[in-house]
């Protein structure tokens, strides 16, 4: 008969497995090209450097480390990690053996028309006494336990410690993240406070040529219009010096925020910014941003997770074994409680449940766990092809930069000499005012402009550091 059972047991459960339904979800394409189009292969990999060696400014240094320790947003993704930890250990203990004490008392008082009645009052008219109420004392140990045959439990534990290092991998991207918005913001910083010396400078030279043409109209050699002009050139850049001066306030709180601090002011290095000279950035290979950018890991240890809770819900179609155990002391009065084993009880079994008819919730669970990891499948591809294009894009905006700054330096330079020369012909009657206001309006724009040029350079060089994946070491 037991073998009976036994193969009834079998043959149902392989009914079950050929009844389970399969969704095949194609696996995802991780090709890269042999290089990117701007750089040639190259072995060495920027993103492999700290951010410590990576920055030299010493005030950026400074603001980047305080922000790691304060800034909000990063600290939210730490609990999140806790909490995804917790997970795990939660998972974890599904598969483990529980184990659990119990206590209890009650009273009971039956009535003369059930069986237990009936029994206590057969009981009296016999001459042996019944407790009325009947009490019930108990103390004892019970255990269960799910074997995991199908992997269910381990699985849905795996998907945890997945689903934990994706969370690890969104902290590093954060990490990432934050450090190259802060590099930007600092090298923006400077660079307005390098137009607004510039300003200052261009000040100082319209306001000793407003002086030429006012002494030239005293003199009967320029006309009121075109002290007017000069006036109004002056009036327009001093304006302009305030917008420059309530941008320097935005970008500094910027900064704060991003630190997680109150509003102070900003130490940073103003010093010749024209003049510092940009390190290079290696790219390395493209198949490094598998390994080097933590959203495309973030995205790899989600499609994982995907993976192993399809294999969670392929298993509820299958029956679950259970174990159940309990042993203790039980009696009706406290006085017989420690006397065994008159007092002893005990108890072992075995549940095999599952499935058999309608199934559609699980058979739900089931699509949407395989639709789900189509959908990571997808999302893997895109951060991947997102992550090239954006090395792609920063490197070929690091070289053409390059050869724009180039060009504007010798602009800047042949409008820089021009100025004096149209001042020296003014004076000499030989050119008009407006020829002297359109030099110094041009030369200002073209300085700007260059300053402007050098640090979208800077910018562009933590881009590149950011799209290849470094700032989290």
């Amino acid at each position: 008969m037991k073998r009976v059972v036994i193969r009834l047991l079998v043959a149902s459960i392989a009914f079950i497995g050929a009844c389970t339904p399969v969704k095949k979800v194609r696996e995802v394409r991780r090709e890269m090209p042999a290089s990117y189009a701007v750089q040639q292969q190259d072995s060495l990999n920027s993103a492999s450097i700290p951010w410590t060696d990576f920055f030299d400014d010493p005030h950026l240094k400074g603001l980047i480390t305080e922000a790691l320790s304060n800034n909000q947003e990063l600290n939210v993704l730490w609990q999140r990690i806790s909490i995804a930890k917790n997970e795990i250990k939660a998972r974890k203990g599904e598969y483990l053996p529980f184990v659990g004490y119990r206590a209890g008392a009650e009273l009971e008082k039956s009535s003369r028309y059930t069986r237990n009645g009936a029994v206590e009052e057969q009981l009296e008219l016999e001459g042996k006494p019944f407790p009325d109420p009947l009490g019930n004392l108990g103390l004892g140990l019970e255990a269960s336990w799910e074997l995991d045959i199908w992997k269910k439990l381990r699985s849905a534990k795996k998907a945890a410690v997945m689903e934990y290092l994706a969370t690890v991998e969104g902290r590093n991207f954060m990490m990432t993240q934050l450090v190259a918005e802060i590099a930007e913001n600092y090298f923006e910083l400077v660079a307005l406070d390098t137009k607004l010396e510039i300003i200052n400078q261009n000040l100082r030279i319209q306001g000793a040529a407003l002086e030429v043409v006012r002494l030239q109209k005293k003199a009967a050699r320029a006309t009121n219009l075109a002290v007017k002009r000069f006036e109004a050139e002056v009036l327009k850049n001093k304006s302009e010096k305030y917008d420059l001066k309530q941008r320097i306030v935005e970008v500094e709180n910027a900064l704060n925020f991003l630190i997680g601090r109150k509003q102070q002011v900003i130490s940073r290095n103003t010093d010749d910014f024209l003049r510092r000279k940009l390190l290079p950035v290696h790219a390395g290979l493209p198949a490094s941003l598998l390994s080097n950018r933590p959203d495309v890991r973030k995205a790899e240890y989600e499609l994982a997770a995907a993976k192993l809770n399809v294999k969670v819900a392929r298993a509820r179609f299958y029956p679950s074994l259970g174990l159940k155990a309990g042993v203790g002391l039980q009696a009706f009065n406290s006085q017989f409680l420690t006397q065994t084993p008159g007092a002893l009880v005990y108890r072992l079994g075995a549940d095999l449940v599952g499935p058999l008819i309608n199934r559609n919730a699980i058979k739900a669970a089931y699509s949407s766990a395989s639709s789900e990891q189509l959908a990571r499948v997808f999302d893997y591809e895109k951060t991947l092809l997102k992550a090239f294009l954006e090395v792609e894009n920063q490197l070929a905006k690091v070289e053409n930069l390059a050869q724009s700054y180039q060009l504007q330096s010798k602009q800047v330079l042949a409008l820089t000499q021009s100025i004096g020369i149209a001042n020296k012909l003014y004076q000499s009657a030989r050119a008009d005012y407006m020829e002297v206001l359109l030099t110094q309006r041009d030369a200002l724009e073209s300085k700007m402009a260059l300053v402007e040029t050098k640090k979208e350079q800077f910018v562009a060089r933590v881009s590149v550091y950011k799209a290849l994946g470094g700032g989290w070491k």
